[in-house]
């Protein structure tokens, strides 16, 4: 049967309800649908997603998520695309959404993912399930105890140029759901900056990321001869960017970082 959802973009999508050939174009997405228990009704997914590992070996991929191939996305003829405002290119969505059903999230903060969960839940027929999850992912984040002393936070996700977390990103929702401060708050997206330029910021904790840029541990030395008073720190940033059941684990390791750094 035909059924219409509205998207987070404030899109209207019509689908054949339940879809049966779902191509997910956003990584965290792509683990949500498998923890959704949608198994065969998944038909794509796209290089980078690489959870679990079984769909990664065995589902078809379709580019990357701002490199889709239109060509092998035609071949699969998808009922429904999942997608996502910033992960994915505005261009591509648009072309995809004159030949499919494209229902596309918007994730700023936790709360939104918790949105997200549910209402792609709703979309594919699993909402009892979607529901169990969010709210097991909503208790986990309702029981961290926030740190007693805010840390000034920079988290880092690229390197040449170095770029961070500015304040209206789902990253920077963590940070603040821990009870630490992001130093750029005050700039959107991910802003280049310098090493030189976070001198000022009273910094006194810097965050690298595992993804999107692969900083390793040669990567503090070079940032401490710049700024030696802060503490660097190698973080997973799968959790703390996805924002679909990877959540899940997302609280506990928070509350790890917390006690860490006291």
């Amino acid at each position: 049967m035909k059924k219409v959802f509205t998207d987070m973009m404030g899109n209207e999508v019509e689908i054949n309800y339940p879809p049966q050939r779902i191509i997910s174009v956003v990584p965290s997405q792509t683990e949500l649908l498998y923890d959704l228990g949608l198994g065969e009704a998944v038909v794509g997914i796209t290089k980078f997603c690489v959870h679990p590992n079984e769909w990664f070996r065995n589902k078809k991929r379709v580019g990357g998520t701002k490199t889709l191939h239109l060509n092998i996305i035609k071949e699969l003829q998808p009922d429904l695309i999942i997608a996502n405002k910033e992960e994915n290119t505005r261009e591509q969505i648009e072309e995809l959404s004159t030949m499919y059903p494209v229902w596309v999230s918007n994730i700023q903060t936790i709360n939104d993912g918790l949105q997200m969960i549910k209402e792609v839940g709703a979309l594919v027929g699993k909402e009892k399930e979607s529901t169990t999850l969010a709210v097991e992912i909503r208790t986990g984040f309702d029981q961290l105890h926030r740190a007693a002393m805010p840390k000034r936070v920079a988290y880092f996700i690229w390197r040449d140029p170095w770029m961070c977390a500015g304040g209206d990103t789902f990253i920077h929702d963590m940070i603040t759901t821990m009870g630490w401060e992001n130093v750029l708050t005050d700039q959107l997206r991910y802003p280049e900056t310098t090493l030189e330029a976070l001198k000022d910021k009273e910094l006194d904790t810097i965050l690298l990321s595992s993804e999107p840029y692969p900083f390793k541990d040669r990567h503090i030395a070079e940032i401490k001869a710049v700024l030696p008073d802060a503490t660097v720190m190698l973080v997973d940033g799968e959790l703390f960017s996805w924002y679909g059941s990877r959540m899940k684990k997302a609280a506990g390791y928070m509350q790890e970082l917390i006690a860490r750094r006291g």
